[in-house]
C-alpha cells in the first residue's frame, strides 16, 4: 500500500531512525499494518548487543509510533505540503510489554488501532508481531502539532 519513499513524504524520520519499511493495510480512523526487517546490518546492534543481537524495545515502541502516525496524517487527508509542516509528538507510553526478544532476520509487524481521537490527539492500542507471534504491546498517546 505504501512503501518507503511514500512514507518519507508522511514522516520527517530518516536513516537510521525511520523504523517503517512499508505500510501493508490502513484504513482511516480505524487500523494500520506496517513492517520493518529487522537486520544484521543495523546500526543499533553494534552497541546492542555484540555478541548477542537484540533489538531493543524501545526501537519497537517507536516503531509502533510511527506507524500510528501514519495512519494519523493518512486520516487527516492533509496534503504533502501541510504534512510537511506537521510533526508527531509523544505524549505517553502506557502498559508496554515485552514478551519475546526480536532479533536479525525477523520481520517485525506493527498493528497499530485507534481507541480515541480528537481534534490534535490520538490514542493508539499497539502490537508488535514476528511471525503472528505477540513481541510487544503498548499504549500510545500521541499529539500532532506545527513544526
Amino acid at each position: 500500500m505504501l512503501d518507503v519513499t511514500d512514507i518519507q513524504k508522511i514522516l520527517p524520520h530518516r536513516y537510521p531512525f525511520l523504523l517503517v519499511d512499508r505500510i501493508s493495510d490502513l484504513k482511516k480512523d480505524e487500523y494500520v499494518i506496517g513492517y520493518k526487517n529487522i537486520s544484521i546490518s543495523e546500526p543499533v546492534f553494534q552497541g546492542h548487543f555484540p555478541d548477542h543481537p537484540i533489538y531493543p524495545g524501545v526501537m519497537i515502541l517507536e516503531g509502533m509510533a510511527q506507524a500510528g502516525g501514519i495512519l494519523a496524517f493518512q486520516s487527516m487527508n492533509m496534503s504533502e505540503a501541510e504534512a510537511a509542516k506537521k510533526v508527531v509528538y509523544f505524549m505517553s507510553i502506557d502498559a508496554a510489554k515485552f514478551r519475546q526478544p526480536v532479533k536479525p532476520g525477523d520481520k517485525l509487524e506493527y498493528r497499530m488501532r485507534v481507541t480515541k481521537h480528537k481534534g490534535a490527539i490520538w490514542v493508539l492500542e499497539g502490537k508488535a508481531y514476528v511471525d503472528d507471534t505477540l513481541v510487544s504491546e503498548a499504549e500510545l498517546k500521541a499529539m500532532i502539532v506545527d513544526k
